[in-house]
C-alpha cells in the first residue's frame, strides 16, 4: 500500500508541476486564457503558481505531508468555486479540483498510517 500511495503521490506532484505549476510560471497562454475565462486578473497567476508548487512540494515531505494536503484541497477548493461561478462545465472543469483533492488524499492514505488510523476503510 505504502509502494502505491507513494506512485500516486509522484504521479500528483508531476502532474501539477507539469500541467499546473509549469504553465502559470512560465506565463503560458493557456494559463492567461484560463484566469480570464474564470475572471480572474492574470496579476495574480504567479502568486497561484508558486502556492501550488509549495502546497506540492509539502505534500509530498512526509513530515509536511499533511498540511501539504490540507493547503491544497483548500486551494483545489477556491478553483472549484472560481468555476462554479462563472458556470464552467460541470464534470470536466468545475469537478476537476475534486478529482485532484480525492487522488492526493487516496495517495495520503496509502503512504501514511496515522491518516489511516483517523480515516479508516469501512467493510461492511
Amino acid at each position: 500500500m505504502k509502494k502505491l500511495g507513494w506512485g500516486m503521490a509522484i504521479v500528483f506532484a508531476i502532474f501539477m508541476v507539469a500541467a499546473s505549476v509549469a504553465p502559470k510560471l512560465l506565463g503560458a497562454e493557456v494559463a492567461t486564457q484560463a484566469f480570464i475565462q474564470i475572471g480572474w486578473t492574470s496579476k495574480y497567476i504567479s502568486l497561484i503558481g508558486v502556492l501550488e508548487l509549495l502546497f506540492t512540494v509539502l505534500f509530498l515531505i512526509p513530515r509536511t505531508s499533511l498540511f501539504g494536503a490540507i493547503m491544497m484541497t483548500g486551494l483545489l477548493g477556491g478553483a472549484l468555486a472560481s468555476h462554479l461561478r462563472v458556470g464552467s462545465p460541470l464534470f470536466s472543469h468545475t469537478f476537476f479540483g475534486v478529482y485532484l483533492g480525492v487522488f492526493m488524499w487516496a495517495s495520503l492514505w496509502l503512504r501514511e498510517n496515522k491518516i489511516r488510523n483517523v480515516f479508516p476503510y469501512i467493510r461492511s
